[in-house]
């Protein structure tokens, strides 16, 4: 493996844990902030639809903060590297 390859596995996947923990850390901050009583939505009783949001937000949260922690990660290494890391394909989804 380059030390290019390795160098990106380091920044996209550490950067996109980081940004989920951190985005969790700001969901629970935010969601006890506002008056929601601390949940745990894998307890059955937990009231449903509390437990939904929790999960909704907080998943929206994570995927918007890994996707934006990734691009930034990549835009990093291709300035670095001259070019976009092998993971990152040109295609659309």
């Amino acid at each position: 493996m380059a030390m290019g390859a390795v160098a990106w596995k380091v920044m996209g996947t550490g950067g996109a844990i980081l940004a989920g923990v951190m985005a969790k850390q700001l969901v629970d901050f935010v969601w006890a902030r506002f008056g929601q009583d601390e949940i745990n939505p894998k307890s059955p009783r937990a009231p449903l639809a509390k437990a939904v949001a929790y999960a909704a937000v907080t998943g929206l949260a994570v995927g918007a903060a890994r996707t934006v922690m990734t691009r930034k990660a990549a835009e990093y290494y291709e300035k670095s590297a001259g070019h976009l890391p092998a993971d990152i394909r040109e295609e659309p989804v």
